[in-house]
């Protein structure tokens, strides 16, 4: 008896004494957690898109809290949520935001299967990863869209599919969150995060061939060409030609289309604006016979 009470008081003894140790490790090394980033956390659609710049809305929710304790988030932003997420954050933290103008993601590529014809035949892994590793791709361009679809597989939204007519893919305005998974997945860099604009009107160059003009018209019919005629149409320096290819700065642009009209291989696009008026026709008076 004597031995099994001095085997329980000793392991009760050693409880005790490994209890207060681990008490003690835990008041030490307590990491402390600011019960905000759990608030702003929930406010956050959970979408773990990474568009925000973090690894995930945990992230998000970090560096939020820690920019207001520095007195500003801007240049924080949920594409996903949007504004309206946003200002719910901002409410809960006591911080006042610029509402930013939503963007979409943009195709800059207009070599449709009809305009930029295959060339080659590629066997290979059909991504556009490993075709573009492997060289120009099916094409003669080098700069186009693979037409693999690595951006669909990337959007989590079902924003953006391929069309099996152009062979380019096609976005969707209305599911578009500007998360920026597509323009990470793109080897080529041809999707672009750009303003929406007002009533979704936006114009852009949806071309990056870096080729010069003759050489880039060979391998796509739409190819911009340099030629900078769009340059000297443009009334506010929203467009400038570098490495050959035009590129319109949507912050300064005022969609005029004047470029638009320039433009001698259509590589400017003007999207959801109303179609052109017809212009009357001008009926010219018959003439009259003059007398004998």
């Amino acid at each position: 008896m004597d031995f099994i009470l001095i085997a329980v008081a000793v392991l009760g003894g050693i409880g005790l004494i490994a209890a207060l140790v681990l008490y003690a490790c835990s008041k030490k090394f307590a990491v402390y957690e600011d019960p905000r980033i759990g608030q702003v956390g929930e406010l956050l659609p959970g979408a773990n898109c990474g568009g925000c710049g973090f690894a995930g809305c945990g992230g998000m929710a970090d560096a939020l809290v820690k920019g207001a304790d520095k007195g500003s988030i801007e240049g924080l932003n949920c594409p996903v949520g949007g504004s309206e997420v946003m200002s719910r954050v901002a409410d809960l933290l006591g911080m006042a935001i610029a509402n930013g103008e939503p963007k979409v993601a943009v195709v800059r590529c207009g070599g449709s299967c009809e305009l930029r014809p295959k060339i080659a035949e590629y066997s290979g892994l059909r991504t556009c990863a490993a075709m573009n590793s492997c060289g120009a791709g099916e094409t003669a361009c080098g700069f186009g869209c693979l037409g693999c679809g690595d951006c669909v597989a990337a959007c989590q939204f079902d924003a953006i599919h391929m069309n099996p007519e152009t062979g380019l893919p096609e976005v969707d305005d209305d599911k578009c969150t500007a998360c920026g998974a597509c323009t990470k997945a793109c080897p080529r860099h041809i999707i672009e995060l750009r303003k929406k604009g007002p009533k979704n009107r936006r114009v852009f160059v949806s071309c990056v061939n870096k080729d010069k003009g003759a050489a880039a018209m060979k391998a796509c019919k739409a190819a911009c060409i340099g030629c900078g005629k769009c340059v000297k149409e443009c009334n506010f320096e929203a467009i400038t030609v570098e490495n050959n290819v035009s590129y319109i700065d949507f912050e300064k642009c005022r969609l005029c289309k004047k470029c638009v009209e320039a433009c001698p291989t259509k590589a400017i696009h003007a999207v959801n604006f109303p179609a052109p008026k017809p212009k009357p026709e001008v009926v010219e008076p018959e003439k009259k016979e003059e007398e004998a």
